[in-house]
């Protein structure tokens, strides 16, 4: 057993140095998918529905409409700064806030707000997977964790089949919420538990191009 610490410890030391050889990374993995668009479409939704998530597919146009469908009964949305507010324009019973770096929501008034609508940056269809990636429609990971409610917009465009494609679309340095389906867990005796690390309700906007 000390021999294996001392063989561990001693690679740590040579990695901390710089001096750790570097070996190239076999990808022969799949790199890129087959699908077309109406493929991944619904790919994604099946994917999304499987995880107990809430999709529509609409026009650009319908957009809005959607939008105040899914949030009928929001009494607080909390939106990113950078998001279009035509978006937001047709939910007309909920209070709107908007949040920012530079002038977050405070805690407490965004754990009493019950929902969020944001944009995202990327989806895997062939694991259901959105991504945000913390910029200005998408906002802070915070507004996107804390309400109950999810409402996420998906452009069509931004669909890919498998994950190497989805990944130089994004920016290492930027930070990103991986989200496949409602947050759910499950405790000691096997029972599901949803909303425990994020939104116990996600809504996804599939939009397709007009």
């Amino acid at each position: 057993m000390v021999g294996a610490k001392e063989d561990i410890l001693s690679r740590v030391r040579v990695a901390l140095q710089g001096d750790a050889p570097v070996t190239d990374i076999p990808r022969d993995y799949r790199q890129s998918g087959t699908m077309n668009q109406e493929q991944l479409i619904d790919h994604l939704t099946d994917r999304l529905v499987d995880y107990k998530a809430e999709v529509k597919v609409v026009l650009a146009t319908d957009l809005q409409g959607a939008i105040a469908e899914f949030l009928a009964n929001a009494r607080s949305v909390v939106v990113p700064h950078g998001l279009d507010a035509q978006w937001i324009a047709g939910v007309a019973d909920a209070d709107v806030v908007t949040d920012s770096s530079e002038a977050p929501v405070p805690v407490d008034q965004l754990n009493a707000t019950d929902a969020v609508l944001t944009s995202s940056a990327v989806s895997v269809a062939e694991s259901g997977t959105i991504i945000l990636d913390g910029t200005p429609t998408q906002g802070r990971r915070a507004i996107s964790l804390v309400p109950d409610q999810h409402v996420c917009v998906v452009p069509a465009s931004t669909i890919v089949e498998i994950l190497p494609e989805a990944l130089p679309r994004l920016q290492p340095s930027h930070p990103q919420t991986w989200i496949s389906g409602p947050s759910a867990t499950s405790d000691i005796e096997l029972e599901r538990v949803e909303g425990v690390h994020g939104p116990r309700r996600l809504s996804v906007i599939i939009v397709e191009d007009a």
